[in-house]
């Protein structure tokens, strides 16, 4: 149990909370939601008495484990497993403890029934410490947040930020707290250690109140939401989703109730002022004023939260091909380090204009230093070669961290602006959510999410038909994700993002890029379509994900080398609708009797179908599982039906596509 009661704290000057009053149950899996800078870190910050409030009181009946959303630099020189099992010196100090109970229960002239509540208590501690598998449980905490049997003795100093943060969140998980703050827990871990805590958290006994920007975690993890909005906490009971919904109905109620209070008010003070001094109404003149006394006033309703408004400048168009890459290999060399082979003969890689590719894989996979061999910044054994008319403009993973502190909002932007007048870059921070005076603040006064509003807004400040981000969505809100999300559907250019937010790379990508093993694996489709495929088995058979044929890249190409003329593309167009009549009418044969082209143009059709059949299963399912189907026996025994014959038929049709795959191989 915790409660804080009118909790007043004020940075730089600035009053960030208020008068904050809020209560949190045991057992709870809390969402901590709120606009960036309403307050979330500095609200953690004090719960987890990192931060003295300036005003009011808070109280724990437990213990409490921070995690910070940035970790320090490390001045240790602790391997990784010994950090980590710095988790259980309090064991020490609990064992020496009962040592000296149970010497004092030997004292005839102690209170020995509170002497063995305490070795309860301490009895019971320990017990959940699990003691003797202290080292099992440090390394199966640390393989499960991303680390391998040879990085557990690896030196503290050596590990990157990211890296540092998750031995902190392995240390703070392996304490079992009673309550567990966790600041943007994803912030550093990749797709597979993600899953990994969800499981872990699923399972923790205590508390767990957590800010985050996945969409995707907060669905699956938390089942309360604490809106933290002007200074106040409001929970809804349910996930991310639920907390949409109902603060929707609950603004338009709460605007309803303030409008019929201000019309009352209105309406009563204008009785007052008129009759007044008006003796045959001085009675009602004074019952009215001492309502208006008595009477609560509401608060103005909560508007919605600011959005950035991202729109991207419209670039020139580039060539058809963007970027190639030809086979290429990395190798980083230390003079006090084994050689480090991230890369070896990966590729061909092409970005074709258009395209919308997201990287993932495991951190340290190279998902960054491909960014940067893309960009051109890093240099591999192999060729880089750009396109006709392309312009690059690259968002580094720590950009937001290499701000000069010393510069003002304005000034920083104007530093990377070409050509660009005062106007056009205040209007550009507008859009960012710096209005008025808040461009004239200096860079070191902004939170996190301001300083990434600040690091795009210099991405984008001049035109590009071509963008590398990586990792973009750091410390943004899940309001602002939602209208970079926005802004990248309806960006004319070619992109690259690197990025672990799932619900993000479900929407913006039309092309997968897998990374690991020291090569790159292509797929075509959405990130849902390559996790089915991934979850089916089925990577190499199904189209959407299937590894781009290499020869893609001179497909694209007439025979001169240039762009088609409008006669080729004719011909090829006859050609194409020759070869699927030519199947349609031989797709009675055995499929080792087709041609290539046909059984290519019916495995195109086949493919077609199953997807069909699949969004139909889909549908069908979600009848089934609304409550009111079963309402009406009529309804639900044809919902079953109709589920039935769509999934009889989909197997059918799966049966026939992987014969046809299987000739086609």
């Amino acid at each position: 149990m915790i409660q804080l009661q009118n909790i007043a704290v004020t940075l730089g000057g600035n009053p960030i909370l208020e008068g904050l009053t809020w209560t949190v149950g045991g057992g709870k899996r809390i969402g901590l939601i709120g606009p960036n800078g309403a307050g979330k870190t500095t609200l953690l910050r004090v719960i987890g008495r990192q931060l003295e409030p300036d005003g009011g009181e808070i109280a724990h009946s437990g213990s409490v484990g921070y995690l910070a959303q940035d970790v320090q630099e490390s001045s240790t020189n602790r391997s990784v497993i010994e950090e980590t099992l710095t988790a259980f010196e309090v064991l020490g100090a609990l064992q020496e403890r009962e040592d000296e109970l149970t010497r004092a229960l030997e004292n005839p002239d102690a209170n020995q029934e509170k002497i063995l509540l305490k070795l309860g208590r301490i009895h019971e501690r320990l017990a959940v410490q699990e003691a003797h598998s202290a080292q099992a449980r440090a390394e199966a905490v640390l393989e499960g947040l991303g680390f391998t049997t040879d990085d557990m003795p690896r030196p503290m100093e050596t590990l990157s930020g990211g890296y540092r943060m998750r031995v902190a969140l392995a240390r703070i998980l392996l304490q079992n707290p009673d309550v567990l703050l966790l600041d943007e827990p994803t912030n550093h871990l990749d797709i597979l250690s993600i899953d990994w805590l969800e499981t872990y958290l699923k399972n923790y006994p205590g508390t767990v109140i957590l800010v985050s920007h996945d969409r995707y975690f907060l669905n699956r993890m938390i089942d309360t939401v604490a809106h933290l909005y002007r200074g106040r906490v409001t929970e809804y009971a349910g996930n991310y989703d639920f907390f949409l919904v109902e603060r929707d109905k609950r603004r338009i109620l709460e605007q309803a109730a303030y409008e019929n209070q201000q019309r009352e008010i209105h309406q009563a003070e204008r009785f007052i002022a008129r009759f007044r001094y008006k003796a045959s109404k001085a009675r009602q003149v004074q019952s009215r004023i001492r309502h208006l006394e008595k009477l609560e006033r509401l608060p103005p309703p909560e508007s919605p939260d600011a959005q950035i408004r991202i729109r991207f400048p419209s670039p020139r168009p580039s060539g058809r091909t963007v970027l190639s890459l030809t086979e290429f290999s990395k190798i980083y060399t230390r003079a006090d380090a084994p050689a480090v082979r991230v890369f070896n003969r990966a590729g061909p890689l092409q970005i074709s204009r258009g395209q919308k590719i997201a990287l993932i894989g495991k951190n340290g996979a190279g998902k960054s230093t491909l960014a940067r061999i893309l960009f051109g910044s890093e240099p591999i054994r192999g060729e880089r070669k750009e396109g006709h008319n392309v312009s690059t403009r690259f968002f580094a993973q720590h950009q937001a961290d290499a701000l000069s502190e010393s510069d003002t909002v304005l000034e920083s932007l104007n530093r990377e602006s070409i050509g660009r007048n005062e106007v056009y870059l205040r209007t550009l921070l507008g859009a960012f959510l710096f209005t008025g005076d808040d461009v004239f603040k200096p860079v070191r006064a902004l939170s996190g999410g301001e300083k990434s509003r600040l690091a795009l807004a210099r991405t984008l400040v001049n035109p590009a038909n071509f963008l590398i981000l990586d990792e973009p969505t750091n410390h943004l809100d899940i309001q602002s994700i939602k209208v970079l999300i926005e802004a990248l559907r309806q960006y004319d250019g070619t992109f690259v993002v690197v990025s672990h937010d799932r619900h993000f790379l479900d929407h913006v990508a039309n092309v997968i890029w897998h990374v690991g093993h020291q090569g790159v694996r292509t797929y075509e489709g959405t990130y849902s379509e390559y996790q089915w495929a991934l979850d089916h088995g089925s990577l190499q058979r199904a189209r959407q994900v299937r590894p781009a044929p290499r020869t893609s890249v001179h497909k694209a190409r007439s025979r001169s080398g240039g762009p088609k003329t409008k006669e080729e593309k004719r011909r090829e167009a006859e050609a194409r609708n020759r070869a699927y009549r030519e199947a349609k009418r031989n797709s009675q044969l055995e499929p080792d009797e087709l041609t290539p082209h046909q059984r290519k143009w019916l495995c195109d059709e086949a493919e077609a179908a199953i997807a069909k059949a699949e969004a139909q299963k889909l549908a069908a399912e979600k009848i089934l599982a609304d409550p009111d189907t079963y309402s009406d026996p009529v309804r639900s025994q044809k919902a079953a039906q109709t589920y039935a014959a769509i999934k009889a038929e989909l197997e059918e049709l799966y049966t026939n596509w992987e014969a046809l795959m299987e000739s086609t191989e």
